[in-house]
C-alpha cells in the first residue's frame, strides 16, 4: 500500500493533453507569510476590509485579494458560512476588475469574443459568460453586464482579460474603447440580502430578475445594481462610480444599513459555491482547460450564427466526444469524500486513485464540508473513461484530515451542484429544458 509519505512527490498522473501539466506535488502550506508591496494593488476597499478583521488574503488579478475574516481559534471559515447561510454578508471584491467595451461596435465584438450570443442580451441584463482562445481553451469566465446598446462591462476572474481584448482588437478592429473602470464591486450575499438592498436603495429592488441591473444612489453615490453572486444564495453586486473616491462612503453606508439583519463581512465563500457547483477560475479550470471537459460545454451553443473566437474548435471538440474520441484526458466532476471535515482552503490539489493500492490518476481542485449534507463535498478532475456517476476512488487528504494516518478515503463521483440554488444557474436551466446548450 502506498504511504502518505510516499505520494508527496507523485506527479505523474496523465497529463500529455496539456503544454504545462498542473503541479501535483503534495508541498502542504508551509505557513509562508505574504509580502506586501506596491507591485500589488490594493484595491479602494482594502483598507476598509483589513479595519473589519481581515487576517489573510490572496493575489488575484494582480490585486491584494482578502480571504479570512474570522480566525481559526474563533470558528474560522465556517462561521463566515454560517454568516452566509442565515443572515447576509458583505464582500470585497474589487479583483474583479471590471473592463468596460464601449463604442458603435460594442455589441459585435462582445459577440465575436463570447462563446454566448450576446445579441439577445438586453440593456440592463447580464449573463455569465465563457470566453476561449482559438483553440477552445478557457481564458475567462466573467459576468457580463449590458449597460446600454453599446456599453458592456466584464467583471472578470483571474486572467489578464483587457489584455486579451485589446489584442483581439488590433486585428479586428472593432470601433470600440476597451478599459478597466473605477467601478470596484462588492458583493452583498445571503437571505437577507433583498431586504438590505431595500434599505440601501428603495423598494425597485424587488423587480431586479436574476441577472438584472438596476441603476441606484447610496448615501449621495451613483452604483449599479445585479443580482449576481458567488454563491447560491439570494444576493447582488453593488458597482459604486468613482469607487476610488467613494468607497468609505458606500463601505459605511452598507454597514450601517445592515446593522439590522445581522451583516457580517466575510470572504468570498468557496464553500457555498462549491455546494453551488460554481467553477473557481485557476482552481477548476485554467488556460489549457475546455468547457467541455470543466463542465461548461452548455456554454457552447448549438445555435448561434455568427462566428465567434474558438467556434471551429469547440464544433469539433463536441463532435469528438460524441465519437467517444474526446481530445482531453480528465474530466471534470463532482465528489463526495469520506474523511475529517474539510474546513478551510486546500493548499494543494489532492490525489485520487482507483484503489489504495493504485497509483494516482486523478486530483481534487475545490474541496469544502457542506454542513447540510454533512459529508466533505469536491470537485475534482479523474480519467474521463471513470467520470461516470457512481464511479469509486480514494482520497488522499492531508493526515489532519484522515482518519486513519496513512490511509486515503472513499470519493464516489456525484451530480452537481450539491445543494440547489436560490436561482437556477443558466446549464440547470438548460438541463431543466432538455437542452445541453444555454442561450
Amino acid at each position: 500500500m502506498h504511504s502518505a509519505n510516499n505520494m508527496n512527490h507523485q506527479q505523474n498522473i496523465d497529463q500529455r493533453d496539456r503544454h504545462v501539466p498542473v503541479n501535483l506535488r503534495q508541498s502542504g502550506d508551509p505557513g509562508i507569510q505574504m509580502l506586501m508591496s506596491t507591485r500589488v494593488r490594493k484595491s479602494p476597499y482594502w483598507h476598509l476590509s483589513v479595519e473589519a478583521g481581515c487576517w489573510r488574503a490572496t493575489v488575484y488579478n494582480r490585486m491584494y485579494h482578502p480571504r479570512g475574516y474570522v480566525r481559526p481559534e474563533d470558528g474560522g471559515a465556517m462561521i463566515e458560512y454560517r454568516a452566509l447561510i442565515n443572515d447576509v454578508t458583505l464582500w470585497n471584491v474589487a479583483v474583479e476588475r471590471p473592463i468596460r467595451v464601449k463604442g458603435p461596435d460594442a455589441e459585435a465584438f462582445c459577440d465575436y469574443v463570447c462563446t454566448r450570443d450576446v445579441t439577445r442580451v438586453a440593456p440592463m441584463r447580464g449573463r455569465y459568460v465563457v470566453l476561449c482562445d482559438a483553440e477552445g481553451h478557457v481564458l475567462n469566465d466573467p459576468v457580463m453586464l449590458r449597460l446600454s446598446y453599446d456599453e458592456f462591462w466584464f467583471t472578470i476572474s483571474d486572467s489578464d482579460l483587457a489584455y486579451w481584448f485589446k489584442g483581439v482588437n488590433i486585428a479586428r478592429d472593432f470601433d470600440v474603447t476597451i478599459d478597466e473602470i473605477d467601478v470596484s464591486p462588492l458583493q452583498i450575499q445571503g437571505p437577507k440580502s433583498e431586504a438590505l438592498m431595500i434599505d440601501l436603495v428603495g423598494e425597485g429592488v424587488r423587480e431586479i430578475p436574476y441577472y438584472g441591473l438596476m441603476a441606484g444612489i447610496i448615501d449621495g453615490v451613483d452604483v449599479i445594481v445585479s443580482q449576481t453572486g458567488f454563491t447560491g444564495e439570494k444576493g447582488y453586486e453593488v458597482y459604486a462610480y468613482d469607487s476610488t473616491v467613494n468607497a468609505e462612503t458606500v463601505w459605511n453606508a452598507i454597514l450601517r444599513a445592515g446593522e439590522p439583519h445581522d451583516l457580517m463581512v466575510i470572504a468570498p465563500a468557496h464553500h457555498r459555491r462549491i455546494a453551488a457547483g460554481i467553477l473557481s477560475y485557476g482552481q477548476d479550470m485554467d488556460h489549457e482547460t475546455n468547457p467541455f471537459q470543466c463542465n461548461l460545454g452548455h456554454m457552447v451553443p448549438r445555435k448561434k450564427q455568427a462566428d465567434y473566437i474558438g467556434k471551429a474548435a469547440l464544433e469539433q471538440t463536441r463532435e469528438q466526444i460524441k465519437a467517444g474520441t474526446p481530445p482531453f484526458t480528465h474530466q471534470l466532476v463532482g465528489l463526495r469524500l469520506g474523511g475529517k471535515p474539510v474546513e478551510d482552503y486546500a493548499a494543494d490539489f489532492w490525489l485520487l486513485a482507483r484503489d489504495a493500492d493504485s497509483e494516482p490518476c486523478g486530483y481534487i481542485t475545490s474541496p469544502w464540508y457542506c454542513p447540510e449534507l454533512d459529508i466533505n463535498i469536491a470537485m475534482g478532475y479523474v480519467p474521463v473513461e471513470d467520470a461516470a456517476l457512481g464511479t469509486d476512488f480514494v482520497a488522499w487528504l492531508p493526515e489532519v484530515y484522515q482518519p486513519m494516518p496513512g490511509y486515503p478515503v472513499a470519493a464516489e463521483v456525484v451530480d452537481m451542484p450539491f445543494r440547489e440554488s436560490v436561482n437556477k444557474s443558466s446549464r440547470e436551466q438548460a438541463k431543466a429544458h432538455g437542452r445541453d446548450y444555454a442561450y
